[in-house]
């Protein structure tokens, strides 16, 4: 039955607001329900941005912003899409750290799925509450490692809320196939389990074979529901983030953002870093800051491009160092998860990662420790001299935990660094230089790579599928953006760009037989057909 009158002002995915017609106001008996005028989207989004100025907070922004999403879906996704400059630091990070901290404070309305480890055996059940019978994609978090906050338990459903809203504002995926799901096992957060507004189990995370079935429980159940399903794992702690893509990646359609994602974006800066010091990625040495999933990914994935290229794996892996909280990752150690072996070095130990650079001489530093301050100015100045155009990237999130900021890597640096972080900075100048910082967001990954799956239906989501991705996205760095320091895109064209990188990656997947549909004469236009626009129907 068609939905009509009041209840229709309350559905986002088909309120218009003012902007009902007259015509629409007597079909479906909105007479007397909104004001007399008949207002266009131009003119709601005039009223969207000047509320949002009138507030200071970045949190009551989100907060708003969100709100607006449950009661108008397409004016939430016009106000973002015409200005994702403005507002992508609000709806995600920074801000979206602020939300998940102040989860169970600013909680008003649920979206998305709450799935605890209680509903064991009956997770399938529960899975057929949701509306959309047809869901492609869920983002789903056990909370235990938000960005660089660590465990905020059920409180991480922000990650996955504002995942998937960038889906659609960045991409273009229609948000009725998107579905944020977190897993609450518990949490071992203390602020949290006294907290009398923490919405989530209030017990100690559980682990080992229980969590293990649980996790089982959940794939197996989602893809019973939904059959199209692609999972996109998010922000599980290192050890788990692991195991989990490892042990489903080749049985079902999944990825976990936090390590290919993030090794997606981070590799593709490192090519386009590598033609602003005008020496190819081949002959670069790279030396991670971090030895946890995020940075193992991102040497793994450029260890295959490095063989792409031409390199042995082992000359591959002679450019890759890694260096963790207990220091160098060398062979003689004892204490190496198994994660970090391949990238182990017969070579002295050391335990001072300034010590570290002194003796390796990296030509690039990527910093995914979640330590303010790390890349100290002594660090940097090293880097400097060794280097003419030191590759400095301090890739941890929130901006609160980056290595460094964007000034001091440019002042310490005498404005020769070539920069990219994983938070935005705002231009900086060093003697009298504007710079132009770059910020290596998973935006300009997962968004197209989900785009690119749900256009091509694609079975399966592999490496090559996100080297695909990388190479399209580096090349779409122009001269002029190189000549500004940029190795990203610059984000105001982040449709455009997901638009081209969902195209080359579609063409990886037919060539490569991990469709599900025949293959379109013209890849490019099937993209943008089936990319979302937000108007009103």
């Amino acid at each position: 039955m068609e939905q009509i009158g009041y209840n229709l002002l309350h559905d986002p995915r088909r309120n218009k607001g003012t902007a009902f017609t007259k015509e629409e106001r007597k079909k479906y008996k909105l007479e007397g329900l909104l004001p007399e005028v008949v207002e266009t989207l131009k003119t709601q989004l005039l009223r969207i941005n000047e509320q949002v100025e009138r507030l200071e907070r970045p949190l009551n922004k989100y907060v708003y912003l969100l709100q607006l999403l449950d009661n108008n879906e397409t004016l939430f996704f016009r106000t973002i899409m015409d200005n994702p400059v403005k507002y992508m630091p609000i709806i995600y990070t920074p801000t979206v750290g602020d939300a998940c901290t102040q989860f169970g404070h600013i909680f008003r309305r649920p979206r998305g799925m709450y799935i605890s480890i209680n509903d064991k055996g009956n997770i399938s059940s529960i899975l057929k509450n949701w509306p959309q019978e047809d869901v492609r994609f869920t983002v789903v978090t056990d909370g235990e490692r938000i960005l660089g906050l660590g465990d905020l338990g059920m409180s991480g459903m922000g990650i996955p809320i504002g995942k998937l809203c960038l889906y659609t504002a960045c991409a273009g995926v229609p948000p009725e196939y998107t579905l944020p799901v977190v897993l609450d096992a518990g949490t071992n957060n203390e602020s949290l389990l006294s907290d009398p507004l923490y919405p989530g189990l209030r017990m100690r995370r559980v682990k080992g074979k229980e969590y293990d079935e649980f996790i089982d429980e959940f794939v197996s159940s989602i893809n019973e529901v939904f059959p199209d399903i692609c999972i996109q794992w998010e922000d599980f702690a290192g050890t788990n983030a692991i195991g989990i893509l490892e042990k489903y990646r080749e049985k079902v359609c999944c990825f976990n953002d936090d390590i290919q994602g993030t090794a997606g974006v981070i590799v593709s800066g490192m090519l386009t870093a590598s033609k602003v010091t005008g020496k190819p990625i081949e002959e670069h040495r790279f030396l991670f800051l971090g030895a946890g999933a995020a940075a193992v990914g991102i040497a793994d994935l450029t260890t295959k491009v490095l063989i792409e290229k031409g390199l042995t794996k082992e000359d591959a892996y002679k450019n890759l160092w890694l260096f963790d909280s207990k220091g160098l990752v060398v062979k003689s150690r004892t204490d190496l998860k198994d994660h970090k072996k391949p990238f182990a070095k017969d070579h002295e130990f050391i335990g001072d990662f300034l010590e570290a650079i002194r003796k390796i001489k990296p030509t690039a530093i990527i910093g995914l420790s979640t330590q303010k301050g790390a890349f100290t100015e002594e660090m940097i100045e090293l880097m400097s001299e060794l280097n003419e155009k030191p590759i400095i990237f301090p890739c941890s999130n929130p901006t609160s935990h980056s290595e460094c900021t964007a000034q001091e890597a440019y002042d310490w640096s005498g404005g020769r660094a070539v920069f990219a972080s994983g938070s935005p900075f705002s231009l900086t100048t060093t003697d009298g230089k504007i710079h132009f910082p770059s910020q290596g967001n998973n935006i300009y990954i997962f968004p197209a790579m989900g785009l690119a799956i749900y256009a091509a239906k694609a079975k399966r989501v592999t490496d090559g599928m996100f080297i695909a991705a990388l190479h399209s996205l580096s090349n779409q760095v122009t001269k002029e953006d190189l000549k500004n320091g940029l190795v990203f895109p610059p984000l105001h064209d982040i449709l455009k760009v997901a638009a081209k990188v969902a195209a080359d990656t579609t063409k990886y997947i037919f060539d490569n037989g991990l469709a599900g549909i025949e293959r379109p004469n013209d890849i490019e236009s099937f993209i943008k057909e089936k990319m979302y626009k937000p108007d009103y129907r």
